[in-house]
Formats: structure tokens, sequence, C-alpha cells
């Protein structure tokens, strides 16, 4: 099997599982008990939290685990703006965002919250112009996502960052979920974002690991409430395990983020160019500026369940677009704020890189793709 479905989720590293099953067999003990074993268990945490502060350039005390990336998204878009109202209850973000994001933005207009949704070009970039436009005194947040997970549109981050902190006094949340290593990301003043959501199965870490980090000390509401573990912001028993799991997935995505990025890049032109030689046939919604280890394009006339089967057959693991909605009979809102062509709705492909992709997967795929392209030729299922 050849595997091109690692944004939606990578195999673990076995460092990284070795690293998890070491921690549950000796650390396994509650962090939060004052007798020998969970002081062990707890110094353990704290030099996963400081590994993990040090990468995004924060304080240990500004980086607390959760379960993922959803929770962590979650956490900021609920845990910002009702810890300041008396600032405003004006919310941007943009029409492209992962469903942890919208869905909790739609949540907040049924509470009564103002949210304004930045669109996106045939790119899939916001315009500055249209952020500058829409930030008032009574904004307290922005949240923009700094690669889509769908198609790989990469915004301009710090020059986002830039406008929001010199305009309002809004936080600015940055979904680094499909980001982090494979581009820098890192708390960098005010030429950087306030709040970075992180998710530690898309770096081949764990299911279940997340991090939520803050440049600085926010006022922000607790996401779960109890016994007042992490820093009182997130009770509940810190599974230390799955902590320190994704600490060592962070370090070695950092450690091998340069080299991959060359890989990436070296895959995605290639694969870029190999489809634009079918003409009008495929649409290429991922550009050459996007993100390296996405690249999603669409077959005129044929639904991407077709094609997804079709290459299935072929040993070749693809999805139609994001693992969390692929499932759902309806057209992607990425697919629809990118207003391609109406034949090619039905077909959207896309292909995902990780660590353990190598070359010959990349050929295997042009083979495979080339095969039931053959096959498929003169079929139109709309």
């Amino acid at each position: 099997m050849i595997y091109l479905d690692n944004s939606a989720t990578t195999k673990p590293y076995k460092e990284v599982l070795n690293t998890f099953i070491q921690v549950n067999e000796s650390f396994y003990a509650n962090p939060a008990s004052i007798h020998e074993a969970g002081v062990e268990s707890n110094t353990l945490l704290d030099r996963a939290r400081g590994q993990v502060a040090n990468l995004l350039h924060t304080e240990n005390q500004h980086v607390l685990f959760t379960a993922g990336g959803t929770e962590s998204n979650n956490f900021a878009i609920f845990g910002v703006p009702k810890a300041n109202t008396h600032k405003g209850k004006h919310i941007i973000t943009t029409e492209i965002e992962h469903a942890s994001i919208l869905e909790a933005a739609k949540s907040l207009e049924a509470e009564g919250y103002e949210v304004d949704y930045l669109k996106v070009d045939a790119t899939g970039t916001i315009s500055l112009q249209e952020l500058q436009e829409k930030l008032r005194k009574d904004t307290v947040l922005v949240s923009i996502m700094h690669v889509n997970n769908e198609m790989g549109a990469i915004q301009p981050i710090e020059e986002a960052a830039k406008l929001i902190h010199e305009n309002s006094r809004a936080a600015f949340h940055v979904d680094a979920v499909q980001s982090f290593g494979k581009l820098p990301i890192h708390f960098n003043g005010d030429a950087g974002p306030d709040i970075i959501s992180i998710s530690g199965h898309k770096i081949h870490g764990l299911k279940g690991s997340g991090v939520i980090a803050f440049r600085k000390k926010m006022n922000i509401i607790p996401f779960v409430l109890g016994g007042g573990q992490e820093f009182g912001l997130r009770s509940g028993t810190v599974a230390v395990p799955q902590a320190v799991a994704l600490a060592k997935a962070a370090r070695m995505a950092a450690e091998y983020m340069e080299q991959s990025a060359q890989k990436y890049r070296k895959w995605h032109n290639e694969l870029f160019d190999y489809l634009t030689s079918y003409d009008d046939s495929i649409y290429l919604l991922s550009t050459k500026l996007g993100a390296a280890h996405i690249l999603s394009f669409s077959v005129k006339d044929l639904k991407g369940e077709i094609l997804i089967n079709a290459l299935q057959k072929q040993g070749i693991i693809v999805s139609t677009s994001s693992a969390c909605s692929s499932k759902q009979k309806k057209t992607s809102h990425v697919v629809k704020a990118l207003n391609i062509p109406p034949n090619f709705v039905n077909g959207v492909i896309r292909l995902s890189f990780g660590a353990l992709t190598n070359d010959e997967d990349i050929q295997e795929f042009k083979k495979a793709f080339t095969n039931v392209m053959k096959d498929l030729k003169g079929e139109i299922i709309v």
C-alpha cells in the first residue's frame, strides 16, 4: 500500500511509539500526586512542556496539552471571546477554516457574537486589505489557519499579525495543524500570532494529543472545569505519555523540517507538471506557491469517490478532501469558496505527503493514475 493521505493522519514514528510505551510503563503515576512517583511524572511532563515551548519560542507556562487540533481550536474560539466581552463581541476568521473553527464560530453567532468571514481568491489566499477593513475597536479575536488542509494555501501570517496588532486589541490565533513541522511557525512578538494550535497525529505523533500555546499570559476562560490542572485552564488528569510522545514527535518534525520540505517541493512540482499535461481534463486547486506537502486537483466530470476507489485497487491511498468532512455527501466549503468550474466540483482529490513518503511512492502514483485515467476515459459520472 502506498499511503498519500498524510494530511488526514500520519503513521506514528517508531521512536514516538517507543516513547509512549516506555512512559506508560515507568511513569504511570498521576503528575498531580505529591508522592515520589507523582513528582517524577510531573518532572517528565514539565520537560515535555519545555521542549514544545522552546520550539514555539514561548514560556513553559504558556503551553497546554490537549486532546488534539479540534480541542485546541475550540479552546481559542470559545476561550478568548468569552473572557473578553468587555472589549467587544466581534470575531474575524476566513471562509476556508477547518470545521472546528467554523462550527465554533457559528455557535458564538447564535449567542450574539458578530463574525466576519474573510473571502479568498482563486489561490485560496485572503486579502490583507479586506482584513484591515474588517478590523474594529471591538474585535476580540482573529483566527486564520496557516495552511489550508484541503488545498494547501499558505496565508500571510506575519503580515496579518502586524495589521491585527497595529489596528486592534484583538488576539490573533493561528491554526498550525497543517503547517507545524512543514513550515516555520512560532511566536515572534507583534510580528507573529498570539495563540497557536498543533495536533500530534499530523506530525507522526499519536491521535488524541495536541497543544494550544500562547505568546504571553492572556485573559482566557478555562476550557474544562475540575481539579485545576494545566494552570487552571484544562482540568483533568494530564495524559503524561501522550504529552511526552507529542513533544518527541514535535522535536523530530522540527529536526527533519528542512530535509522534508525539499522532498515535498520536489514531489509537488513533479506531480504538478505531470497533472498539467492532462490539459483541460484536470483542474489544479493547489498552486506552486502553496504548501509543498499538499496537492489537490479535480478530474473533469468525474466523482472523486470513483477515482479514489480506482486508485485504491492499484494500491494507492488518497482522499477526496478533508477527512473530517469527506463522508458527507456535499460539496466542501473550501471548494465552494474557490469558485472552481462546475464540471470539476465533484472530482476533487487530495494527495498529501509525510515523512515516510519516498520517491518510489510518487512514481507508483503516476503509473497508477495513468492507468486509471485510461480505464476511465470516456466515463462521465455527474
